[in-house]
């Protein structure tokens, strides 16, 4: 992307704002802790349209979330990871890398998810293993095309004559 990674870095830490570049979350607002900082507690607001994996009971329509920043390195490295009902951090994190490249910066996007979190516990409780690998299969697809299209708009953005200011 055409621009420095302190400016990428502030953009992808604005997580009331992803709602300008994010296919689910609308943003939201920090609910504990100084905004952007490791510890710091973010309600996300989101909507899922009916037709992602129409066949799953997954969350349609608008929902909320909570995520606490795992991670916050300036111009570097941006982390959070989704909290379940009860507030406790789960093993379903999301990340912003930002590396120096010829021209700008390197931004990857990754989500890594280690045990399943409460959600997904509760899609795939009443599956059958083929349904559940159907489900694993589809879902990676979706997020795939959530990150790539998230990558898209927040260059697009990056990229504007206001450079996203």
């Amino acid at each position: 992307m055409n621009a420095t990674r302190q400016h990428i870095y502030e953009v992808v830490s604005d997580l009331a704002g992803s709602g300008r570049w994010s296919p689910e979350c609308r943003g939201g607002k920090w609910i504990s802790g100084t905004p952007g900082t490791v510890g710091a507690v973010f309600r996300g607001d989101n909507v899922r349209s009916d037709d992602v994996v129409p066949w799953a009971p997954v969350v349609r329509g608008e929902w909320q979330t909570s995520a606490e920043v795992v991670r916050a390195e300036p111009g570097r490295v941006f982390a959070w990871a989704m909290r379940n009902s009860a507030g406790e951090r789960q093993e379903s994190v999301w990340s912003y890398e930002i590396d120096a490249a010829p021209g700008g910066s390197l931004l990857i996007h990754r989500f890594r998810m280690g045990a399943a979190t409460e959600g997904i516990r509760g899609i795939t409780a009443d599956l059958d293993a083929e349904a559940t690998e159907r489900f694993f299969t589809q879902w990676t697809e979706k997020l795939r095309g959530d990150i790539g299209l998230t990558l898209a708009r927040l260059k697009t953005y990056l990229e504007q004559p206001s450079g996203g200011r």
